[in-house]
């Protein structure tokens, strides 16, 4: 099965239309590794497509409300995007504010999704703060 027919069925399930800029927005998510900050997503659908500013932010809105991405901030005064999918953790650094995403420990996995089907939440985020070694480097200089 292809890429695009199966985010056009995400797009389905998730009760939202199916059009190009959505096609294209949850096709540049499943290709990212990384979280995507909105201006990244806006180049590249005003490149693929000539979508505007305003068309990119109410597609973000839509895949939120609707549980398709996580919004994620961490303090850089920009919002970063990724899937709700995703099983891994965030490493921020607090000096650049760099982010790095890691893989997701079983064992830490298994211990938050049991608190949260303890505690009723639906979803939970996990960030750790390092100094990364750019930082590091620059600190012992």
């Amino acid at each position: 099965m292809n890429m695009q027919h199966d985010c056009r069925t995400e797009l389905k399930q998730a009760d939202l239309q199916v059009t190009p800029a959505r096609l294209a927005t949850l096709q540049l998510f499943e290709k990212h590794e990384e979280s995507i900050d909105a201006q990244h997503l806006l180049e590249h659908l005003q490149t693929q497509l000539g979508i505007d500013r305003v068309t990119v932010f109410r597609i973000l809105n839509a895949f939120v409300t609707h549980g398709l991405i996580t919004k994620l901030e961490f303090g850089e005064g920009k919002a970063r995007y990724e899937l709700s999918s995703k099983d891994h953790y965030h490493v921020v650094c607090p000096v650049c504010r760099k982010v790095v995403d890691k893989k997701e420990d079983p064992t830490l996995h298994s211990l938050l999704e049991e608190r949260a089907k303890k505690y009723g939440y639906s979803a939970h985020e996990l960030k750790f703060t390092k100094v990364c070694e750019s930082c590091e480097r620059k600190e012992k200089n």
